[in-house]
């Protein structure tokens, strides 16, 4: 990808599945990464294998659901790698459940951590990026937005608020060269969808019928989805904004 050679990246959620694996390629292609998570550790793990292949990263434990710790998470990225050229939200969670039988505390939660922590990201970030006048940020959503996903409506709830919400900012952010797009998983082997089909025999029957449903006859990897996310940020995308992609395997065909 061009222009993505030493800019400076922020993914959020960057230890898990699709974050890791988007941070590593971010790292092959010569960013500074910054791997955000919750999880120093094994966002620690994450950055030390980007810099073992000859990469540029660095750990930094930030909850994205507060945001006093988001604002100083992102002034300690900046003073130590530079201003934020990219920002990918992608951190995420849910717990699978039919709406009425949840409840407000679960609710909260899924909230904090799918919209606000998202919000709390581009306030800080973006301040930085309009002074500058450059900048692209790709927001990972799902295609549960776009299509409904039963057992996921608080979830999907908040990845439809993050899809209007980043088409907005794809229009107030233009006139600053700031772009802002989404891209969204379907169904993808992550540690969020194995906690979302459970266990066992019931957990195999939703896998299995996913994997039958989809043309490409297989869910999506985590390894899938950096190409579209890297693609987003660099300058070969250098004229979209507010355009939603599925990376779905055709499970999904949204015009």
């Amino acid at each position: 990808m061009r222009g993505l050679q030493n800019k400076v990246v922020i993914v959020t959620g960057g230890a898990g599945g699709i974050g890791a694996a988007t941070c590593r390629r971010f790292g092959e292609e010569g960013a500074k990464v910054a791997v955000v998570d919750i999880n120093l550790d094994a966002a620690q793990a994450v950055a030390a294998d980007i810099v073992a292949a000859g990469g540029q990263a660095q750990a930094f434990a930030v909850d994205i659901t507060q945001q006093d710790a988001v604002v100083a998470g992102v002034a300690a990225i900046e003073a130590a790698l530079g201003p934020v050229d990219v920002l990918v939200n992608n951190a995420g969670w849910d717990r699978a459940g039919m709406f009425l039988k949840t409840d407000k505390p679960l609710w909260e939660r899924i909230v904090d951590i799918n919209l606000y922590g998202a919000l709390y990201m581009h306030h800080a970030v973006l301040k930085g990026m309009a002074e500058r006048g450059r900048g692209r940020v790709v927001n990972v959503a799902s295609d549960a937005a776009r299509v409904g996903s039963s057992g996921e409506a608080v979830y999907a709830y908040c990845k439809g608020g993050l899809i209007a919400f980043s088409k907005t900012l794809a229009r107030e952010m233009a006139r600053k060269q700031i772009s802002v797009n989404v891209v969204c998983p379907g169904p993808t082997d992550t540690a969020l969808f194995a906690d979302f089909a459970g266990e066992g025999e019931q957990g195999e029957k939703l896998r299995g019928a996913l994997t039958k449903a989809i043309p490409f006859g297989r869910l999506g990897q985590p390894g899938d989805l950096p190409g579209a996310i890297a693609f987003l940020s660099s300058d070969d995308a250098g004229f979209i904004t507010g355009q939603v992609i599925s990376v779905s395997g055709g499970l999904t065909m949204v015009g």
